[in-house]
């Protein structure tokens, strides 16, 4: 089964443009869709869940027409939105069985065999019976995950997921969002390059609400392999290089400033070859250099 977004636009009453002729098709596995803030991500990812409409266009998962008939839709889909709430004072256990009660699965027999399973599944079995106003951040998320995934959906689509997530927690929701891409399709909306490169097999990079570059992250990454190069450099020359090179990104570093610069060839001698990474795809898609 394939998601296929076709000519999508929206405009918001106050003028601004959300979404401009963004087509995508999405197939089974991990779909990275990355972009700053701002760039229309969210806005995409309420339409493709059928909580907003568009002004045109098409969405499609299959054969439903997602936009004009969001019933089946909404049977397959599992959605964790950037901002999830949940009921400090209540258990795991008992908000997940309300939650699949409310997705429609009414047997209480096999109700509470699946949220046993989405429990383990989401390593949160040992803690089922906690309140989740104790919860950790990542221990939070995984249970958005575990609501995400009652009645067993075709269609998964999480927006900025690891955000504020410590690098255990991230690393150990990466691997579950992972092995949950092998089975259904997962898009995974996020303005972090490094959640892309290390689980996405596909991705897309929009920003203003148009989709810059798509397809695969590493056959981008080779791409760009022999043209970016490192040099550091003392801050107050930041101005001057930016004249002559074609800089794709700055950080500090111990008081002093790293440049990469995107070139066909060494700038000259003081420059080092930069490992190519998706980071560069990201900043020179954005910023048109390539």
């Amino acid at each position: 089964m394939e998601l296929n977004i076709s000519n999508v636009f929206k405009t918001y009453p106050n003028g601004t443009r959300a979404l401009q002729d963004v087509s995508l098709v999405v197939s089974r596995g991990m779909f990275g869709l990355l972009g700053p803030n701002g760039a229309g991500k969210t806005t995409l990812m309420r339409s493709i869940a059928t909580l907003q409409s568009v002004d045109r266009g098409s969405i499609t998962l299959g054969s439903i027409d997602m936009l004009n008939d969001p019933a089946p839709v909404r049977r397959s889909l599992g959605y964790l939105p950037q901002d999830f709430g949940v009921y400090p004072r209540v258990s795991a256990q008992m908000l997940l069985d309300h939650f699949a009660t409310l997705k429609g699965i009414t047997s209480t027999a096999r109700r509470r065999e699946t949220v046993a399973h989405l429990l383990q599944v989401t390593n949160l079995w040992e803690v089922r019976k906690k309140k989740l106003g104790s919860f950790s951040g990542g221990m939070k998320q995984r249970f958005g995950i575990a609501q995400a995934l009652l009645g067993e959906p075709e269609l998964i689509i999480v927006d900025e997921p690891t955000a504020g997530l410590d690098p255990e927690e991230r690393n150990r929701f990466l691997n579950l969002l992972s092995e949950i891409g092998e089975n259904v399709i997962v898009i995974l909306s996020t303005h972090i390059v490094e959640d892309v490169s290390e689980v996405c097999g596909r991705m897309a990079i929009i920003s203003e609400g148009r989709v810059l570059l798509e397809g695969d992250p590493r056959a981008a990454i080779n791409e760009i392999r022999g043209k970016t190069w490192r040099k550091v450099i003392e801050k107050k020359e930041l101005s001057a290089y930016r004249e002559r090179h074609r800089i794709i990104s700055t950080r500090l570093l111990s008081g002093k400033t790293v440049i990469h610069v995107y070139a066909g060839e060494r700038p000259d001698s003081s420059f080092e070859p930069a490992p190519a990474e998706l980071k560069d795809v990201y900043f020179t898609t954005l910023s048109g250099i390539n």
